[in-house]
């Protein structure tokens, strides 16, 4: 499988959808080999966000605590 896509001027770009299935995370790990610029997906995260890892916690969990978080200093700030 392969796709074209063009790269923003923001330096954005859209991965098809297949694709991003394929993937199975929504992190990735760009690795330069030799001219190839290769995209991997990160289901560990481990590097450098080990120190925003809070153990083995799902991703919808820590999404929803950081809405907690959120949603808790805006009250605050009301």
């Amino acid at each position: 499988m392969e796709a074209i896509a063009k790269i923003t001027s923001k330096g954005q770009v859209t991965i098809p959808k297949k694709m991003r299935d394929m993937l199975g995370s929504d992190v990735v790990r760009f690795k330069v080999e030799g001219e190839r610029i290769v995209l991997e997906p990160v289901r560990d995260l481990g590097g450098v966000f080990r120190k925003y890892a809070r153990g083995r916690i799902p991703f919808e969990k820590e999404r929803e605590i950081a809405w907690e978080k959120v949603a808790s200093e805006y009250k605050e700030d009301s």
